[in-house]
């Protein structure tokens, strides 16, 4: 059954959906669950997860709940990804979201892309696209990340998007620590600058 949109997710959808050379990024909302569970509930998608995947609808549905909090609360957050050649296929999540690090918190940038989307760039142009929204639009002061250490493609894929590697992070109880990434506003202005790509342009890798 169609779950109906609430006035409040729609608002936020037709003020902040975001679009780059190939991509439709707009913010979760209430009909998202059975998408979420596709992709976060897939195995394949959680090679690097020491979590794992999803375990229900129920545990999807929960997750989607506090996603949507996250807007409320915030104001930015997780959000739908699509190509606009095939807008009616949700491809991937991901997003900024406020999250804690150490005594603090953070805007920590994440994603996860089905299997379909893979080796076509889409995480790397969606990374950056994400970058001039929170430093443009939410002028934010710095965007963080964090990878596990064996995940090479998305390490290059952080990297590829301007942020630089820092350290480690001790984040998952009994087990490695992951890797901590981070870029601050200036230094997005001089990589922005450097690879010739104008404020808000939308065009990616320009």
């Amino acid at each position: 059954m169609l779950l109906t949109v609430s006035n409040w997710s729609k608002g936020i959808i037709d003020t902040q959906t975001l679009y780059s050379h190939r991509l439709i990024i707009r913010p979760v909302n209430e009909n998202d669950a059975a998408d979420l569970f596709r992709i976060y509930g897939d195995p394949a998608t959680n090679t690097f997860n020491p979590a794992g995947p999803y375990p229900s609808l129920v545990y999807t549905q929960q997750r989607l709940g506090q996603w949507l909090d996250g807007w409320h609360l915030h104001g930015i957050g997780q959000m739908a990804i699509v190509e606009k050649h095939t807008p009616q296929e949700v491809i991937g999540f991901g997003g900024i979201s406020v999250r804690p690090l150490g005594d603090g918190l953070t805007h920590n940038l994440g994603y996860r892309f089905a299997t379909s989307a893979w080796g076509k760039g889409l995480a790397t142009e969606f990374c950056e696209r994400m970058l001039d929204y929170a430093f443009d639009d939410h002028q934010l002061e710095k965007v963080t990340a964090v990878v596990r250490a064996n995940h090479l493609s998305s390490q290059k894929v952080l990297l590829k998007a301007g942020l630089a590697l820092r350290g480690e992070i001790a984040d998952i109880a009994n087990e490695p620590p992951s890797l901590f990434y981070a870029l601050k506003r200036e230094e997005w202005h001089r990589y922005r600058q450097q690879m010739l790509r104008p404020a808000k342009s939308g065009i990616i890798g320009f």
